[in-house]
């Protein structure tokens, strides 16, 4: 990976375009010709490092744009759904990575119908779940289409960010932003109230009340007090970013609001630059960061992973939250650890351990397939319901970096990064692993070998 050409044709052709300028006057800022300027934007060469400085002195690029992240991410996805079952043969990872660079639409396109079939074949499984669903609805379910919406923003909303911490800075540094947010509510008519045995937020009918839970932690009442602001006040820019996503559905369209008012509240609640500032003097502790902020581990863990803005990035994270029978519930990734879409992640890796060790923080040194290694860090956050007769809603969250920058968080320390790594994998269906005892399902990209005479830990062997 880190030897691999970069070839970026689309996103030098973004930003010529976004420049106003012609291919030649491009090329001579940049002290190139006009046919290699061609070649480059379309993908038949890839970009050379004085390119890439000349970008960065000339124009003041962020070259971190043209990292392989959203190119990566495609490719995942793409290996993922080429290893169902429906699908004999895989096409080689060259040609995948070839085609994320020069028609990345094309894939997605591919990523939708194969999610649409998926979505078709469950339904027609169920025959009561088919006959009570309109015909000819198969299309990706809202949840996933906000999902993916966020998955290929790299999980950093510009101008909501922007918004939120301009809010947050008008409150002035001696002001808490939630008493801020509160004092904003009051202006419009909105009271805050709080109560038992009501839901986490609730605005009343006539729009003038707002009641959070009382049994709910501090922390997601303060959360979800910037939420209803985002909704109250931020409406214009939600409904102006939810017109750019052209989303399939009403619902999508719905869920999504919520998700970027979420994303407001965050974001306010631990304003970027601040909040970067004290991620690096703290190196990344998640409970001083919590105390500081007054938010939660989930909300600061989610929180690291959206530090993605150009020109001031932090350490890109990866971030996940899985239930008890690992079923991933929030995933994202600014690293090239890109997770499974469907079904649940590698038992190999440490958050499954959380439930077991209950207030612990877990650490992993592991290493993917690819041979890239993750510090990996786990833990519960099981979440109460505020009463004995209340169920207790249990997950565990993930969060981890690669190693090259495991220095700048404080549980690297201690732990032997020259030393050894553990394999983890993304999914069964895809990954190359041969000796693997956890693994559920063959490879698909492998042939295998079936002995009735030899059984080891599999009832099969998996070919070179």
């Amino acid at each position: 990976m880190a030897n691999q050409k970069l070839y970026a044709g689309i996103k030098l052709r973004e930003l010529r375009n976004r420049l106003r300028l012609t291919q030649k006057e491009f090329g001579q800022k940049l002290h190139i010709s006009l046919p290699y300027l061609n070649q480059m934007e379309n993908n038949h060469r890839p970009l050379s490092a004085s390119v890439v400085l000349a970008l960065a002195s000339e124009f003041g690029f962020d070259i971190t744009e043209f990292t392989l992240g959203e190119s990566e991410r495609i490719v995942t996805d793409m290996r993922e759904a080429l290893a169902d079952p429906l699908f004999t043969t895989q096409p080689p990872l060259a040609d995948l990575r070839l085609a994320a660079s020069n028609a990345p639409a094309l894939l997605r396109a591919f990523l939708d119908l194969h999610a649409a079939y998926r979505q078709s074949h469950e339904r027609l499984a169920s025959l009561d779940e088919a006959l009570g669903r309109d015909e000819g609805a198969v299309r990706p379910s809202a949840w996933e289409e906000v999902r993916d919406f966020f998955h290929y923003c790299d999980n950093y909303i510009d101008a909501v960010d922007r918004a939120a911490e301009s809010f947050s800075t008008d409150a002035g540094p001696d002001t808490d932003v939630v008493q801020a947010a509160i004092q904003a509510l009051g202006d419009l008519g909105i009271q805050v109230r709080s109560k038992d045995d009501v839901p986490l937020r609730t605005l009343d009918s006539q729009g003038q009340e707002l009641i959070l839970s009382r049994r709910a932690p501090v922390a997601t009442q303060r959360f979800q007090t910037l939420v209803q602001l985002a909704l109250s006040i931020q409406g214009p820019l939600i409904e102006a970013t939810l017109d750019l996503a052209r989303f399939h559905s009403d619902a999508a369209r719905e869920i999504a609001k919520i998700g970027l008012a979420n994303y407001f509240a965050g974001s306010a609640l631990m304003p970027y630059g601040r909040f970067l500032a004290a991620a690096k003097e703290t190196r990344h502790d998640l409970e001083r960061l919590a105390d500081l902020f007054g938010a939660s581990l989930e909300q600061v863990a989610h929180r690291l992973s959206t530090l993605q803005r150009p020109g001031t990035k932090g350490v890109p994270f990866f971030f996940v939250r899985v239930d008890q029978a690992g079923t991933i519930t929030k995933r994202h990734s600014a690293t090239r650890l890109q997770f499974a879409r469907f079904g649940g992640a590698c038992p190999l890796w440490n958050v499954h351990q959380a439930f077991e060790k209950p207030s612990q923080f877990l650490r992993q040194l592991a290493e993917t397939p690819d041979g890239v290694r993750y510090l990996c860090l786990a833990r519960d956050v099981s979440k109460s319901g505020g009463s004995f007769k209340a169920p207790l809603r249990r997950y565990a969250i993930g969060l981890g970096c690669e190693v090259s920058y495991a220095t700048d968080l404080v549980y690297a320390d201690g732990l032997d990064l020259r030393g050894l790594f553990e394999p983890i994998g993304i999914s069964c269906r895809i990954c190359p692993r041969r000796d693997c005892h956890q693994r559920s399902v063959p490879p698909i990209e492998h042939r295998l070998d079936v002995n009735p005479q030899k059984r080891g830990i599999l009832p099969y062997e998996i070919a070179p």
